[in-house]
């Protein structure tokens, strides 16, 4: 069989060259070639199994400093020329943009996937039947677990080794490859009329390092159970823990406020802040696109620009935006080599993490409440105004008192950011926005 990575790159560099015979003065395209397997089971039954090899070409053409973009699955020479076509074609329609263009001659500095660790061998050698006997023994486990288990929003085991390259008119060529594996489990508890779901995953790039199966649905498991019996809280304002996925989810927003895409457009509260203070002592974020292992690790980004480590926020102070090619020169920046897909996408953004447990958190708060799952997506990136629906634990002289759901927690991202007064050390790299749990001093709680 054919070396997928060969053959990406191939159909990148066959694409660049019909562009330019099509009337395109530059042009980028991408290839990605991945093999998917996935399965989900529901009880003793199957219910899901897919085996798949997916293909994808997206082109750039440049005409001058207009520029279009499209894509197609179509691999065919005719399929690709014609896509040449309409795409140079496309260019004449999009307005003068001074800011277009690829980026200026870049060249690999000889870091490549096997440096980073991120393509896994036992991902290709394990079987399938493996791998779906697995996800009927995680249904198992959850049954086993506990009485109160009473169904399942299925248990699913899945794993990828993508191949993807870039060809452009400036001479840059790269190809990469990466394998991910993935396990998660959602068990429904009964709660008297009602149901208690408990979502928990992991991903890694190998079977070797990801969570076992075992431990994936007991965790997701004391999710669910840990709701049971909650009620809604008074509204006050107390000290509030971010558990390590939903300070993740925190981290998220963060990010999208350092995206120098919503710099450029006026939607973030970070604009015009390098260099000031915007969080304590405590907060570190850091980018890193060459994490050994990291799920967002890669020798370049979407656009063939080495990536790199980038310090977003050091000790609480503002040092960097995080940009693409096209962004950074609307703000005057060089890019930080976080290009994906035509926007700036994080490679392994995540905060410093701390020392100890996210128990050792709860015994050191006197009153509060633990966070374990957020509800809503309205975020205000230009204001920087937090607000979430919330469910999760209500903790009394150091200790788990009972679960509260239906509450609001809220407060601002700064002030958030200036509040966090403990960080755990439980930072896993399963995405590539992660964080170890950590604690703010006080937000606002709207129960009762």
């Amino acid at each position: 069989m054919a070396d997928p990575r060969d053959e990406a790159l191939a159909f990148a560099e066959t694409a660049v060259a019909l562009m330019i015979e099509a009337g395109a003065g530059d042009a980028e395209a991408t290839v990605s070639i991945s093999d998917r397997f996935s399965c989900e089971a529901r009880d003793r039954e199957v219910t899901k199994l897919e085996r798949s090899r997916g293909r994808g070409l997206q082109v750039r053409a440049f005409v001058g400093t207009r520029r279009a973009t499209l894509a197609t699955s179509d691999f065919s020479r005719d399929g690709v020329a014609a896509l040449a076509r309409r795409v140079v074609a496309a260019a004449a329609f999009v307005g003068d943009d001074p800011h277009a263009g690829l980026p200026d001659t870049v060249e690999s500095d000889g870091v490549c996937d096997h440096d980073l660790f991120t393509v896994a061998p036992d991902v290709a050698e394990r079987a399938d039947e493996e791998k779906i006997e697995e996800a009927l023994s995680m249904e198992r486990t959850l049954r086993e677990a506990d009485v109160r288990i009473a169904n399942s929003d299925g248990s699913r085991v899945g794993d990828s080794v993508s191949s993807w390259a870039i060809a452009n008119t400036r001479g840059f060529r790269g190809v990469t490859q990466g394998s991910q594996v993935s396990r998660s489990a959602a068990p429904v508890a009964l709660d008297g009329d009602d149901k208690r779901i408990g979502h928990y995953g992991t991903a890694a790039r190998g079977w070797a390092t990801a969570e076992s199966a075992q431990a994936v649905s007991l965790h997701a498991v004391h999710r669910a159970l840990a709701l049971i019996g909650a009620r809604k809280p008074a509204t006050t304002r107390l000290p509030v823990i971010f558990e390590r996925d939903v300070a993740a989810a925190v981290l998220a927003d963060v990010f999208s406020a350092l995206s120098a895409a919503n710099v450029a457009l006026g939607n973030s509260w970070l604009a015009d802040r390098v260099g000031r203070r915007i969080g304590n002592e405590r907060v570190t974020l850091v980018d890193d696109g060459r994490l050994p292992g990291g799920l967002g690790s890669s020798p370049f980004d979407g656009e063939g620009v080495p990536t790199r480590l980038t310090f977003a926020i050091r000790g609480g102070v503002l040092e960097a935006y995080l940009s693409d090619t096209y962004w950074g020169r609307r703000l005057g920046i060089a890019s930080t080599g976080n290009a994906s897909g035509g926007g700036v996408a994080a490679n392994n953004f995540y905060l410093l993490p701390g020392t100890g447990t996210l128990d050792d958190l709860v015994a050191s708060t006197e009153r509060g409440i633990l966070v374990l799952d957020t509800i809503g997506f309205a975020t205000e990136y230009a204001s920087g105004v937090y607000s979430r629906g919330a469910r999760g634990i209500y903790i009394e002289d150091g200790a788990p008192l009972y679960a509260i759901d239906e509450f609001t927690i809220a407060s601002t991202f700064g002030e958030m950011l200036e509040s966090i007064d403990g960080i755990a050390g439980d930072l896993r790299f399963d995405g590539t926005i992660v964080s170890p749990s950590f604690r703010v001093a006080e937000m606002t709680i709207s129960g009762t």
